[in-house]
């Protein structure tokens, strides 16, 4: 837990293409999910920066694999969004091609995090990429963000209509709030389990 408390992370490097990936020496966690979810938000929360992950209101911003390391081992790897970003379809298809090529061929890539605002049904492109993990036998783990939105109440109402949504148990999300903190730690000890 300890690296997670200091703030000890750094950016490492943006990666455009496959050649461009680190030497493959630490294992890594990969952050996946639409544009505009809070992927930045929550890898800044889990690591206690405030803004060591830019946040941008743009959808799309993120347009390469960007690496950021917590001390000397643990990578934490921040996917492009997919979605509704306004990009050229060139483009879009550079980022698939680059994303998928990591996904599937990076021996140490210990599970893809896939965050989903819980606010929301079951969209087509999240279901999409879960599936496309499952089958391709990639470890993964579910994020519900954006917690604080909701009641209690509607919290686990929305979070048992994801759940069913994509086919899981409760043991394989996390409910989470990049704004209060809430589901930090249990997200940093199922990571770890992932790192074990």
């Amino acid at each position: 837990m300890g690296l997670w408390q200091d703030g000890e992370a750094r950016f490492v490097k943006s990666v455009f293409n496959t050649s461009q990936l680190p030497e493959p020496e630490h294992p890594e966690i990969a952050f996946a999910g639409r544009s505009n979810v809070g992927k930045s938000s929550l890898i800044n929360r889990l690591l206690n920066r405030r803004d060591l992950v830019k946040v941008s209101s743009v959808p799309g911003k993120t347009q390469s694999l960007n690496f950021f390391q917590l001390g000397q081992g643990l990578y934490l790897v921040d996917l492009p969004g997919y979605g509704f970003a306004k990009v050229p379809r060139r483009i879009k298809n550079d980022w698939k091609g680059l994303i998928s090529s990591y996904i599937l061929n990076r021996q140490t890539l210990l599970c893809v995090v896939v965050i989903i605002d819980i606010r929301h049904e079951v969209k087509s492109q999240d279901l999409e990429l879960v599936t496309w993990l499952k089958n391709e036998h990639i470890p993964l783990l579910l994020v519900y963000t954006k917690q604080d939105k909701l009641t209690a109440n509607k919290r686990l109402h929305h979070a048992a209509v994801l759940d069913a949504g994509f086919g899981i148990a409760r043991e394989e999300r996390v409910l989470f709030s990049a704004k209060t903190g809430e589901g930090r730690e249990e997200l940093i000890s199922k990571i770890e389990q992932f790192a074990v």
